[in-house]
């Protein structure tokens, strides 16, 4: 089989939008196409450039003088140009150019093969002639190269389609893993937002501070009600700005404040630009939430977290107090925000641990960039 590849992007294991595996069966046919490319058997080639070459003799068979050398040699030429032309074609399809290839044909590959049929028709019609000395070469040379040329057109449009066909495929297939793994991502989000644990201890504070005649117990249901409608009204946005993840945020540091006091501090030095920029919905209050929820919060050893903007990014950042027992694993929320941004940007965030500080760095998502 002769290897006909098309650019593409690789082709990954898809995922749906549960977060599940896809069937077996599809997983399978993608990983084919991603290691082999369109081929086309040898089989192929050879018999259809051995038809050719008998039909090309047809003519002759029908004439009432007929010569079987003439017939023979004229088969034998047509079809070992046919032949070459097949593997011809498929060098030039399979090269890669340096740019991205567009969905049309390319007229220097069309133009190369058709240059290169044009020579070794020739050379095939001046064999002929060696081996047919009676033969008149003019009008015998221009019939060849005539048939060349409708002969290298038909095979290099079918492979064209063929390869068209191919990209194609790998496009759709890509545009559909980037879907399906952009749905896994939010419901992952939906997830961990509509936390039972969270709610659990939301309801919990909220009940003690009812029954200790807290005043701030009425804000507390208005934020915990609010944090809440975010995460119905954010979860189909692909992006939000900063000021209003800032929104999200402060909704739930304050649930966390009731909850743990003065057990950590909070500090955002962002400016006017970067709260103008765009993010995807909850990634920084994913990432506090990781903060406090791998780390010891308590009124002895406070957790500091910080965000801030450096260098065309925003960090946040926490000192290290992990938790007994608490593994070093980065999580599915970090997975998840890290998807989000390959996606959206083709760029990844950065995660920074030396063991004495951790910091995660977003890259900054402008208007412009994102239209």
């Amino acid at each position: 089989m002769i290897p006909f590849r098309a650019n593409a992007k690789s082709i990954n294991n898809f995922v749906n939008s549960r977060g599940q595996s896809m069937p077996y069966h599809n997983q399978t046919d993608l990983l084919q196409m991603k290691r082999s490319g369109l081929k086309i058997s040898h089989a192929t080639i050879w018999i259809s450039s051995i038809v050719l070459g008998l039909l090309s003799s047809v003519p002759q068979i029908a004439e009432r003088h007929f010569n079987t050398a003439e017939a023979a040699v004229n088969a034998g030429l047509t079809a070992t140009f046919a032949l070459l032309m097949w593997y011809f074609n498929i060098f030039m399809m399979s090269r890669r150019p340096n740019t991205a290839r567009k969905q049309s044909i390319s007229y220097s590959k069309l133009l190369s093969s058709l240059l290169f049929g044009l020579v070794v028709m020739f050379g095939l019609a001046w064999i002929q002639q060696l081996i047919l000395a009676h033969i008149n070469f003019g009008p015998v040379m221009l019939m060849v190269e005539v048939r060349g040329i409708l002969i290298n057109l038909v095979f290099y449009m079918f492979l064209h389609l063929l390869q068209q066909n191919y990209e194609n495929q790998h496009v759709s297939m890509e545009l559909e893993r980037i879907k399906n793994d952009h749905l896994s991502a939010q419901y992952e989000l939906l997830k961990q937002q509509v936390n039972p644990h969270f709610l659990f201890n939301s309801l919990n504070t909220l009940k003690a501070m009812v029954e200790s005649g807290d005043q701030e117990s009425v804000d507390f249901i208005l934020k915990l009600s609010n944090f809440y409608r975010f995460t119905l009204e954010s979860r189909k946005l692909d992006l939000i700005h900063v000021h209003e993840e800032m929104d999200i945020l402060n909704a739930y540091l304050f649930l966390q404040k009731a909850r743990f006091d003065d057990g950590f501090t909070f500090e955002s030095t962002l400016g006017k630009q970067a709260l103008g920029t765009l993010i995807p919905p909850f990634t920084l209050q994913l990432l506090v939430e990781n903060c406090i929820k791998h780390n010891i919060v308590s009124l002895e050893k406070p957790l500091h977290i910080r965000i801030y903007e450096e260098q065309d990014k925003i960090v946040v950042e926490n000192q290290i107090q992990q938790k007994k027992g608490e593994d070093n694993s980065l999580g599915v929320g970090l997975k998840n925000i890290d998807l989000r941004y390959s996606h959206l940007l083709d760029r990844h965030i950065e995660i920074i641990n030396d063991q004495k500080v951790f910091r995660i760095k977003l890259p900054l998502i402008y208007e412009h960039n994102h239209h």
